[in-house]
């Protein structure tokens, strides 16, 4: 197996990419959203196997002060091989210099971030336009 990490979004196949967030039951994501999304971050890993896109991950960063990393996103039949990690460490090493990282996990998988580092926030606040995401992650 040809596992690959790389950054160049250009040629991404955004088909791939929508299959890969349809498998962890991400279904509201279309290729011009996912076009969209990629093109706004400024830090992306993309994992291949043999070509294929089956994960990936980006940021948002001002380069200095802050970032945010966001769709850490695994297909489900590669999951549970260090790719998540490899992802993790990829976009971390790549934003090694700025004073701040911040992920929002989504349920369940806070203990995977703990263990590569991340700490809960004391004051972190978010809002939701969707109602369940509200219930979801708000207290």
């Amino acid at each position: 197996m040809d596992i690959r990490i790389h950054s160049d979004f250009s040629n991404a196949n955004l088909d791939e990419m929508k299959e890969v967030y349809a498998s962890v039951k991400w279904t509201k994501h279309t290729n011009e959203i996912i076009k969209q999304v990629f093109e706004a971050s400024n830090v992306i890993a993309l994992v291949t196997v043999n070509g294929r896109i089956i994960g990936f991950g980006r940021a948002m960063t001002d380069g200095v002060f802050n970032a945010a990393i966001y769709d850490v996103v695994v297909h489900r039949d590669f999951q549970r091989q260090g790719i998540a990690k490899k992802i993790m460490g990829f976009l971390l090493d790549k934003l090694s210099n700025v004073s701040c990282v911040h992920l929002l996990s989504t349920t369940g998988n806070e203990d995977f971030y703990r263990k590569l580092g991340l700490k809960r926030l004391k004051t972190g606040m978010a809002r939701y336009l969707n109602p369940n995401l509200s219930d979801e992650y708000l207290e």
